[in-house]
């Protein structure tokens, strides 16, 4: 296989061995462990990166878990076809596959790549972009899944615009952090829901309404919204249909508490309801693009987009930090170093 590599036409040394967080099977952060693992060699089409930080999503914990069950196929059936978790990645890159444009080797990047809670990772060119210069490698590797997952649910699919009244529940994690912030970027009224603890950090991030569920049910009250942005929570679709203004949207992103089988029962009911009735309830899996990576990068150089990065944890406690994401405990995202 053909790579470039810095003033050399050479390949990564098969069989070298590096530290990685290695998952032999499915179940909790306890069938993750440190070991030694190969070090991958990029396809054409891909680059290898030396991983300086990662960042930990819901993604990697459906792929741990192995939950849904209907995603088995893509995960694999008894094991993970991809034994090292993690896909936001951010650093530097080693080595180039031969078609790869838009990198060269010394560049700092960030974005989505296969296996990332390790000393290297590869990843397709056309899901990374350049680390933006104001963020920190840590702070860019929270970015990639959450960021995109934000600015899609509410461009591309919700359609914001500005002078809407917006609401976005599950406001304090790692997507909702970053949907306040683009929401009051775009323009639009922004009121957000979150736990009593998570009040005061997601005031900070602009929004101008806070709701503390365990005090205030959002549907109960007199505002409609014109978009709601649904990443967590759980509320019932005729919650969701009394918040919303009567040609309202609501975007519903992941499946959590969906049940361990289908997980996206109640967004495949709300979008089932849309021939029926004026609102428009809409479900999505967010796009690994480049492009928007680019964009984000952008708005984060601007001061208009903070990565919110509650802690770091080396790579060895990757199973604690884990831990810590299923206990929802987290204001934001948390990274890990290598």
């Amino acid at each position: 296989m053909a790579i470039r590599e810095e003033q050399q036409g050479s390949s990564p040394s098969k069989g070298t061995l590096m530290r990685a967080i290695v998952q032999r099977g499915y179940g909790t952060e306890s069938v993750l462990t440190l070991g030694k693992v190969p070090r991958p060699t990029p396809a054409p089409d891909e680059v290898l990166i030396r991983v300086h930080a990662a960042g930990l999503d819901r993604g990697v914990w459906h792929i741990m878990t192995g939950k849904p069950y209907l995603l088995r196929p893509a995960f694999g059936f008894r094991t993970p076809r991809q034994p090292v978790p993690g896909l936001d990645v951010a650093g530097t890159v080693t080595h180039v596959g031969a078609s790869v444009k838009r990198f060269t080797v010394g560049d700092e990047v960030y974005g989505i790549g296969a296996g990332s809670f390790a000393e290297y990772a590869v990843a397709k060119e056309d899901k990374l972009a350049l680390k933006p210069t104001r963020a920190t490698f840590e702070s860019a590797a929270v970015v990639p899944v959450s960021a995109l997952t934000a600015l899609q649910g509410l461009q591309d699919v919700g359609r914001v615009q500005a002078g809407q009244s917006v609401l976005i529940t599950g406001a304090s994690g790692g997507v909702g952090s970053f949907a306040v912030q683009l929401a009051k970027a775009f323009g639009a009224e922004t009121t957000a829901v979150c736990s009593t603890g998570k009040v005061d950090f997601v005031s900070s991030l602009g929004a101008d309404r806070v709701i503390d569920y365990t005090t205030e049910d959002f549907a109960q009250g007199q505002q409609k919204y014109d978009l709601i942005l649904d990443i967590g929570g759980n509320p019932s679709l005729t919650r969701l249909r009394r918040s919303l203004t009567p040609r309202g949207t609501a975007v519903m992103v992941g499946g959590e508490g969906g049940g361990n089988w289908i997980g996206v029962g109640r967004s495949l009911r709300a979008v089932m309801l849309n021939p029926f009735i004026r609102q428009n309830f809409r479900m999505f899996v967010a796009r690994e693009r480049g492009a928007d990576l680019e964009r984000i990068t952008g708005l984060i150089d601007a001061g208009t987009l903070t990565p919110q990065v509650d802690r770091i944890y080396p790579l060895a406690q990757a199973p604690e930090a884990m831990r810590q994401l299923e206990q929802r405990a987290v204001k934001g995202k948390l990274a890990i170093t290598v």
